[in-house]
């Protein structure tokens, strides 16, 4: 077995994660890594000293304008990208705080691309789409072809899981394609300038049987959050796929759950569950 490879805030991240050999234990000192990178490398594990004490961190957000007088788009935005297999993070935070999203859009601090993605003990703070669940949607995939470069733009089944974690944002805060599983997660609805909000953005395909599984988690609102200015979820694409089982909801969640996507007819596709069933809930939400 190799000997984990330590890292301090003042080591170049990326040279070390494309220097790593597959399978690697990557161990982060305590500090902040005001870096922005991506994990290429399959079977990587990277352990912070607690998600208090290790902080991942970075500002880009979609409006930014890159070299070429682009604006970066939310998924050029990401803190940490993590664009290969099997890779593990521990006892750390991701955290984009480029804020004011209401003027910037989008602000990514975690994408995952790849598949058997586990995430444990860390938290994940932004405001607009805090964590993209890879894959993009199909149109996506080739919209973005010549302006995405093809590892932000990988395609196939992509599973992850999320184990006691604290995830943040505002609006659609967790979304994508990916067969997620969020198990005993603290879920987190931050004050935005325009006191509303969504939690999730599934987009799923139809032929998608899994997708968005939320399991005992607990949703939870910082001071200042409007009580019923937040949904649970809205569907980015038809056929948005998202679970809710046993979860404790405060009184931020709107008692009507879901949001159909402004002026879209996808609550006719959405396949949105909530176990057991919520009285009051939309009339299409638990639809068989």
């Amino acid at each position: 077995m190799t000997h984990p490879i330590s890292v301090t805030p003042q080591d170049d991240l990326q040279a070390v994660f494309d220097g790593a050999e597959e399978n690697s234990v990557i161990q982060l000192s305590e500090g902040v890594y005001r870096q922005k990178a991506v994990i290429r490398v399959p079977g990587l594990t990277v352990i912070g000293a607690g998600a208090g004490k290790t902080t991942l961190i970075y500002d880009d957000y979609a409006k930014k304008t890159d070299e070429l007088g682009r604006e970066y788009n939310t998924f050029r935005t990401y803190t940490l990208a993590v664009c290969a297999d099997h890779v593990t993070l521990k006892d750390l935070s991701v955290v984009n705080d480029a804020l004011h999203p209401e003027r910037k859009g989008q602000e990514v601090a975690l994408s995952v691309l790849g598949s058997g993605f586990r995430m444990e003990d860390c938290v994940l703070t932004s405001t607009q789409d805090t964590l993209f669940v890879g894959p993009l949607p199909p149109d996506l995939i080739e919209r973005y072809d010549g302006f995405l470069r093809d590892e932000l733009r990988r395609g196939g089944r992509m599973t992850q899981s999320f184990s006691h974690c604290r995830i943040e944002g505002t609006v659609d805060f967790i979304f994508g394609c990916g067969e997620a599983l969020f198990d005993s997660c603290e879920i987190c609805s931050l004050q935005d300038a325009r006191d509303l909000g969504y939690v999730a953005a599934p987009a799923h395909t139809l032929e998608q049987t899994e997708g968005l599984l939320f399991r005992n988690c607990t949703f939870t609102y910082e001071p200042g959050v409007t009580p019923g200015s937040i949904f649970l979820a809205r569907p980015w694409r038809d056929y948005g796929l998202a679970r809710f089982e046993n979860c404790r909801y405060d009184r931020h969640i709107d008692p009507k759950g879901f949001d159909k996507w402004n002026d879209t007819r996808r609550d006719l596709t959405a396949r949105f569950q909530e176990v057991p069933p919520v009285p009051g809930r939309v009339s299409w939400v638990n639809r068989k």
